[in-house]
C-alpha cells in the first residue's frame, strides 16, 4: 500500500494525490457498510491497481479540520484580502485568523491588488494603502503583496505552497481564483466580475478540492462573508492576541478579561498607541460573542 491525500470526490470515485501522480479510487465494502465519512485532504492508504485505478484501504486519522471550507490536515491557510475593491474587513480577517489558529492551522496573510493600492494619488473608491496591514507583519504574521498584474509575490507565495497543503481563504472578489490562475496558468479556473452595485464579488468558486500547484497542493474555497467564533472560554480569548501579552505592566486583577475592567495594562496599551485600536475593538467584539455563547449552552 501507498500513502496519499484525497484531492475530491467526483461521480462516486476518489481521487488521490500519491507518489507524484493521481489515482482513481473506489471504496472497499468496508468502508461503505461503515458509511465512512471522506473530505478534501484526507489521508488514505490505498492499493494499487490496473494503471491509474485503486482501492482505498485506509483512513489515517486527520491531524485538523475546518467546517467552512470542508477540509482536512491543512498545514497552512492563505487569508486573502484585496487593498481595494473590496477594501479589506479587518473584522473578518481577524476572526479567519482566530478561526484557523484554533484548528492548529498557520495563518498567512495575502495582500492582492497591490499594484491598485500603490497608485494611491488616482483617488480610486475604496483605496486602501498599501502599508496599511504591515502591523500584522509585525504582531508575527507572515504577510505577501501580491500582484497578479505584474507578477508581484507570486514566486513568493509559490515557496511558501511547496511541500505543504494550503487552502486559500477569504471573501469572494478578493482574486483568489486569480492567483490560483497564476500559480498554474493551465489551470484555468473561472475568474468573477466585482459587482459594481454592491460592491462585492460574485462567488464563482462552488465546492472544494486540492490541486497540484507545483511542490505542494492547493484549495480554491467558495468565497464567504462571515465566520462563527470557534467555541471557547471567555478566559482563553486573549490568547490568541498575542499582543496583549507584550503590554508592559500588570493588570489589576489576575484574570482580567481586558474589557470593562479598571487599571487594565491592555487597555492601557491601547490608549497608549502600543496596541492597534483596531485589534482590540474586535477582541471585545469577539468577547461579547464568546459570553453570549456561553450564555446560550
Amino acid at each position: 500500500m501507498i500513502s496519499g491525500i484525497l484531492l475530491k470526490r467526483y461521480s462516486g470515485f476518489y481521487y488521490v494525490y500519491a507518489e507524484g501522480r493521481v489515482w482513481e479510487c473506489s471504496l472497499r465494502g468496508r468502508f461503505r457498510i461503515r458509511d465512512q465519512e471522506f473530505i478534501t485532504g484526507d489521508r488514505v492508504k490505498i492499493l494499487p491497481g490496473t494503471g491509474n485505478k485503486a482501492t482505498i484501504e485506509e483512513v489515517v486519522e486527520r491531524r485538523n479540520s475546518l467546517v467552512r471550507p470542508t477540509i482536512a490536515n491543512v498545514d497552512q491557510a492563505f487569508l486573502v484580502f484585496a487593498l481595494v475593491s473590496p477594501k479589506p474587513d479587518l473584522n473578518l480577517l481577524d476572526r479567519l485568523i482566530l478561526q484557523v489558529t484554533a484548528a492548529g492551522i498557520k495563518p498567512v496573510l495575502i495582500l492582492t491588488k497591490v499594484d491598485l493600492a500603490q497608485d494611491r494619488k488616482g483617488g480610486a473608491e475604496g483605496l486602501f494603502p498599501a502599508e496599511g496591514l504591515d502591523f500584522y507583519r509585525e504582531l508575527g504574521y507572515d504577510v505577501i503583496k501580491v500582484s497578479t498584474k505584474t507578477g508581484e509575490g507570486i514566486a513568493e507565495v509559490q515557496k511558501f505552497i511547496d511541500g505543504k497543503v494550503s487552502v486559500l481563504a477569504g471573501p469572494s472578489g478578493v482574486g483568489k481564483s486569480s492567483l490560483v490562475n497564476a500559480l498554474s496558468p493551465g489551470m484555468e479556473l473561472k475568474t468573477g466580475e466585482i459587482s459594481q452595485k454592491l460592491k462585492r464579488g460574485r462567488h464563482t468558486t462552488r465546492h472544494v478540492e486540492l490541486m497540484v500547484c507545483g511542490e505542494g497542493l492547493l484549495a480554491d474555497t467558495p468565497g464567504f462573508s462571515s465566520l462563527y467564533l470557534p467555541s471557547m472560554k471567555r478566559e482563553e480569548l486573549s490568547a490568541y492576541f498575542n499582543e496583549f501579552e507584550q503590554a508592559p505592566g500588570a493588570c489589576r486583577f489576575a484574570n482580567c478579561q481586558h474589557h470593562k475592567e479598571p487599571d487594565c495594562a491592555v487597555k492601557a496599551a491601547v490608549e497608549a498607541g502600543m496596541i492597534q485600536s483596531s485589534r482590540y475593538e474586535h477582541y471585545c467584539q469577539f468577547l461579547e460573542e464568546v459570553i453570549a455563547a456561553e450564555r446560550r449552552y
